[in-house]
């Protein structure tokens, strides 16, 4: 999977964009703008510049528009994202997983967190699951992802967030990830858990270095 952009350029400003999303930007943009009169600036400059690009990006996005996932941010803070997996591979164990708990709970996706600091793009979003619970799929306590590009290490400052977003869909598949049904009701991973979990991964792989799984393992 490319996980690089053709090009970053605000190119089109907020053609091919729904009205619905087009509110939210015009919406993030007027409280940028208000945090800049007052002082009270969240992020950075290049940070804010570049996410924004990236919405906008989402929002024009086929596979978005598709319902391959979907996005929000919390309230309207753009450091600070929602993101549905809603499809899956169909051929795959997690496809019935899914369909199964809609039928059983109502719901339909894998729950993402996405959090982005005032670096970004040249530090790695940090990434977890929040629900429901999983086995396998390089998903650990907390629910941090053991995947090499969303570490210092791994990471480039060209990668999209929806390739990013497609790409841990397509590793959740490969690792085989399961639904936990036996989970306690309402449980759900931690963030400072996934935390603690993806520094404690980042130092193991800092003096370790990365490896390719063998085919059986996915």
């Amino acid at each position: 999977m490319d996980l690089h952009g053709s090009d970053h350029e605000d190119i089109g400003g907020d053609e091919g964009i729904k009205e619905e999303h087009k509110a939210v930007l015009e919406k993030i943009r007027l409280n940028t703008r208000q945090e800049y009169l007052h002082g009270a600036t969240s992020g950075s400059v290049r940070a804010t510049d570049r996410l924004m690009r990236e919405l906008q990006d989402i929002y024009r996005s086929q596979n978005f528009k598709d319902g391959i996932y979907s996005v929000e941010l919390a309230d309207d803070n753009l450091y600070n994202w929602s993101v549905k997996l809603l499809k899956v591979d169909p051929d795959s164990a997690l496809y019935e997983d899914l369909k199964k708990m809609k039928e059983t709970e109502g719901v339909d996706h894998i729950l993402l967190h996405i959090l982005f600091d005032d670096k970004f793009p040249y530090t790695p979003p940090f990434v977890r699951v929040v629900k429901p619970v999983l086995t396998g799929g390089y998903v650990l306590a907390g629910g941090a992802i053991c995947m090499e590009l969303l570490t210092p290490q791994g990471w480039s400052s060209a990668y999209t967030i929806e390739a990013v977003i497609l790409q841990i869909g397509a590793t959740l598949v490969k690792g085989k990830a399961r639904i936990v049904v036996t989970q306690s009701k309402g449980e759900t991973y931690t963030l400072a858990k996934a935390q603690h979990t993806y520094k404690s991964l980042v130092k193991i792989h800092e003096k370790s270095g990365w490896f390719t799984p063998p085919k059986d393992e996915g």
